[in-house]
């Protein structure tokens, strides 16, 4: 089955504005077979590999199926973990943006209750949290399910191992039972399958196998930066690396235009690559692209699919992005014909948990590495430059000029041939170094004292299963639970 156009669904306007404004052009595997089935009410039981967009699976069909006239809980999401709770929130938030008067809430151990309940009182259709927190809830009669109409459980293998099946019974013996429900989860358990057959109606069985991922030629890095540092960054790689043909990858078409424009403006030869673009425009950008013509090309997932270009020296993850296999096919652009790649993931914040997911699915190490200081760009010009000076003293027929080092010797009279040679020199080195670059957060952010914050949260395969702490925060789990 192939993957499915978000345009081939019926969906709101809203809908199809959100995940345009969210850069989605087409459905990940998981989406396009969950999401048809979903819509049309069935309950669904997803099967895939953490990192492919199940959020997205079970989170359209849920938005477009809440009542925005009538307040009061519609949809539970609960999830393992308050990081998950919180980041399964942020892409709900994203998928309600057009959508009037329907209003998401995360809640979870570890935040004010007080806070919760007060929140609680606005009255919001989507309700995300951990079980731990959400039985606190109904137990003060702040949390009422008389309106749900659907249910979802998220990572459900996950929570099976922390504990929570009891949590999960008390959760849904407190449901109507005319509702609708969604199961996702990696693995299928007999504790998973118990589940379903407790609190599942006939469900339609959804799987998407991990394909045999193959980037061994490639090197994989990323580098903790801020949004408004991103450009700089780029740059300096850019040039520290002296890139002649690179691929920068962004979530959203309007962020390629922007990004292009930003970095012609810089004086780098860019192109933009996107779906909005006609056919003859996007032949034209790559035919550049492919004889060289334009250093970077700046792209979003869709647009570069099919993209074989043998020489591409890099790919930047502008933005990381959302769906794991999105990323294998960014970075496979790069290292083909038996030649050496290399990635660069641009991270900030909770990014590093989505580089996680990446590396488990994946199987492979992503390095954490500093950006190019200002200093080793100048040195490493100053080395291209002597190495191109060398190149022309090897080659040789240059004798004709040395008419007119003669003259300047004879005009001047405390000038050397080697201040000459210098000057040269320098006019050459001048041309490399005609690209400003800006002091930033870079230079701050990456002093040698500066404590690895991420060191403990990206381990090597093989240094132990998941986490059941995902990113150091204290698990809702069910003994010791605080909240």
């Amino acid at each position: 089955m192939e993957n499915l156009n978000f345009k081939e669904l019926n969906l709101s306007d809203a809908m199809r504005k959100a995940l345009d404004y969210m850069g989605f052009e087409e459905a990940t595997p998981i989406q396009s077979k969950a999401i048809p089935v979903a819509m049309e009410g069935h309950d669904v039981i997803g099967q895939a590999q953490t990192g492919t967009g199940k959020t997205c699976a079970f989170g359209i069909p849920a938005v477009e199926m809440i009542d925005s006239k009538h307040q009061g809980v519609q949809v539970l999401v609960l999830c393992p973990t308050r990081e998950l709770a919180i980041q399964v929130s942020e892409e709900f938030r994203s998928l309600c943006k057009y959508k009037k008067g329907i209003k998401s809430l995360a809640i979870y151990g570890g935040q004010s209750i007080e806070r919760q309940i007060i929140a609680l009182k606005g009255k919001p259709q989507i309700i995300i949290g951990t079980p731990g927190r959400i039985m606190d809830h109904m137990r003060r009669r702040t949390l009422k399910f008389e309106n749900l109409k659907m249910a979802v459980l998220d990572e459900a293998d996950e929570m099976l191992n922390m504990g929570f099946r009891e949590d999960i019974d008390t959760i849904f013996c407190e449901m109507p039972k005319e509702r609708q429900t969604m199961l996702f989860s990696a693995t299928m358990p007999n504790g998973i399958l118990e589940i379903a057959n407790l609190y599942m109606n006939n469900p339609e069985h959804v799987v998407t196998l991990q394909k045999e991922v193959t980037i061994n030629t490639i090197e994989q890095c990323y580098i903790e930066v801020r949004e408004n540092s991103k450009l700089e960054l780029l740059c300096r790689l850019v040039d520290a690396k002296n890139v002649k043909l690179g691929i920068v990858f962004c979530n959203t078409k309007w962020k390629v235009d922007e990004l292009c424009s930003s970095l012609q403006a810089r004086g780098y030869s860019a192109e933009a690559l996107h779906g909005d673009m006609k056919q003859r425009e996007r032949d034209r950008v790559m035919n550049k692209f492919r004889k060289g013509q334009a250093e970077l090309l700046i792209a979003t997932d869709v647009a570069a699919r099919g993209i074989d270009v043998n020489n591409v020296e890099a790919v930047f993850n502008y933005d990381i992005p959302s769906d794991a296999e999105y990323y294998v096919h960014r970075i496979g652009r790069t290292g083909r014909a038996g030649k050496k790649g290399i990635s660069y993931s641009f991270v900030f914040g909770r990014d590093i948990y989505k580089l996680r997911d990446i590396e488990r699915y994946t199987k492979s190490r992503i390095t954490r590495t500093k950006p190019p200081t200002i200093s080793s760009i100048e040195s490493m010009k100053l080395q291209t430059a002597t190495d191109e000076v060398m190149a022309v003293l090897a080659a040789g027929g240059f004798s004709k000029y040395t008419e007119a080092i003669e003259r300047i010797l004879e005009e001047t009279d405390d000038i050397t041939t080697l201040d000459i040679a210098a000057a040269l020199f320098k006019m050459k080195f001048s041309e490399l170094e005609s690209r400003n670059y800006e002091e930033s957060d870079l230079d701050n952010d990456f002093t040698v004292n500066k404590r690895d914050r991420f060191k403990d949260l990206i381990k090597p395969q093989g240094e132990g299963s998941r986490s059941k702490n995902r990113g150091g925060y204290n698990s809702d789990r069910k003994k010791g639970r605080k909240s």
